[in-house]
């Protein structure tokens, strides 16, 4: 009998049915429209993937490669670099991308891209307008970092595009720093984001 869990296409397969199952079972009554919906779904997924990348690289990749460069009688850090780095900044830069999308399309769905002008295009301020444009706003920085600061030093440091060693050590700084501000940044737009549909920050 063939087990789901064996690859991770069965494995998120079987996450998928299982959410569709429990939505057909437990949600027809209140049901609204499927295009928001799947939206929001799909940015929540998305966002999940990008800031649990961001906090795997600086909680857990960054010491972990810092105690193994220390180790001089360890295995180094070579085999993070090779295998994992690269497949995990992949999934990192374009779930960053996704969630962005997703959160622009549904706030367009919900006719609210007034939040990218923070509630304020209206005669008075739209709270919930300013609660997520502050969120879109950090997260749009945060995009922007991805792309054009931490990918392009990591393909340096890498070795992905040709660099001498002062300007690999330049760019370890440049993205380390630049990594340590989308951690500072995901703090309040997670806070945002929440507090929009939750009552705001509080």
């Amino acid at each position: 009998m063939l087990n789901p869990l064996n690859s991770m296409r069965g494995t998120v397969l079987a996450g998928l049915t299982l959410a569709l199952f429990i939505a057909a079972v437990a949600t027809p009554a209140i049901a609204g429209p499927a295009i928001p919906a799947l939206l929001i779904w799909a940015h929540v997924i998305a966002g999940v993937a990008w800031v649990g990348l961001l906090y795997y690289f600086n909680f857990v990749q960054v010491p972990a490669l810092a105690a193994a460069a220390a180790d001089t009688d360890g295995p180094g850090g070579e085999a993070i670099n090779r295998y994992v780095t690269p497949r995990a900044l992949a999934w990192f830069r374009w779930a960053a991308i996704a969630t962005w999308v997703t959160g622009a399309g549904y706030l367009a769905w919900h006719q609210n891209l007034g939040a990218f002008a923070l509630g304020l295009l209206g005669d008075s301020i739209d709270p919930y307008q300013l609660t997520i444009g502050i969120g879109v706003w950090l997260g749009t920085l945060m995009l922007f970092n991805v792309w054009l600061v931490i990918w392009p030093n990591q393909k340096k440091v890498l070795g992905l595009t040709p660099a001498s060693a002062d300007e690999v050590a330049s760019a370890k700084r440049t993205a380390f720093l630049a990594s340590r501000t989308n951690v500072v940044l995901s703090i309040p737009m997670l806070m945002s984001m929440v507090g929009a549909g939750h009552g705001f920050f509080l």
